[in-house]
């Protein structure tokens, strides 16, 4: 297996790709995500049904068709919030593929991820999920993948913390990435989205 590949090949770009991920209503059936490419069409979506807090502890990545890729699931008990990762449609005595496990440092989203299967293969999260600005890297202090805050080009706004930018490396899975997102959503919250003011114009002089 390639050093990257997690979930599917067929989600592992050849070209550094930025995807714009969008999180649909908070309040309402059906909250979760969906994905876009560049060009604009559907790579991934996450739908959850029903207010049922238990809901929240498995979600599914699904293909633009409803093909289900990869699911995450809470596992409890736990000292520190830790999910973990199946491959398809999580089914009882399944083994995972990766677990996710926050550190116990408070107040900082550091998170490591240990993918199974393949000797010594473990990443690092570091920065702010709730700001929309973390890091993704490999055991070898590499970036793989980055979660930043989007900014609408023709406005130079940056937009509110619902769409953000999930920019994936070459060779990275990104259904994986997304995976690891659906976690760091999980574990932060939704306390971020009471103080969020919506757009923040950005200065000119400042790179996308």
């Amino acid at each position: 297996m390639k050093k990257g590949l997690v979930v599917e090949s067929g989600f592992v770009f050849e070209e550094e790709t930025s995807l714009t991920v969008s999180k649909t209503s908070l309040f309402f059936a059906g909250d979760g995500f969906t994905v876009y490419d560049p060009k604009g069409e559907l790579v991934f979506r996450v739908d959850s049904y029903g207010p049922d807090i238990r809901d929240k502890d498995e979600l599914v990545l699904m293909d633009p068709h409803g093909r289900c890729l990869l699911t995450v699931r809470r596992k409890r008990p736990s000292l520190h919030q830790r999910w973990e990762g199946f491959l398809g449609e999580r089914s009882d005595g399944q083994k995972p593929i990766f677990s996710v496990r926050r550190s116990s440092i408070i107040g900082r989203s550091s998170v490591t991820v240990e993918v199974y299967g393949n000797t010594g293969e473990e990443y690092q999260i570091e920065g702010s999920f709730g700001q929309r600005c973390c890091t993704i890297f490999n055991a070898g202090k590499e970036t793989v993948a980055e979660i930043k805050r989007k900014v609408d080009a023709s406005t130079n706004v940056v937009l509110g913390k619902d769409v953000f930018s999930l920019c994936l490396k070459p060779g990275f899975d990104g259904a994986f990435a997304m995976g690891l997102v659906l976690v760091l959503d999980q574990i932060n919250g939704d306390d971020y989205f009471a103080n969020d003011g919506g757009a923040e114009v950005v200065p000119t002089s400042m790179d996308e």
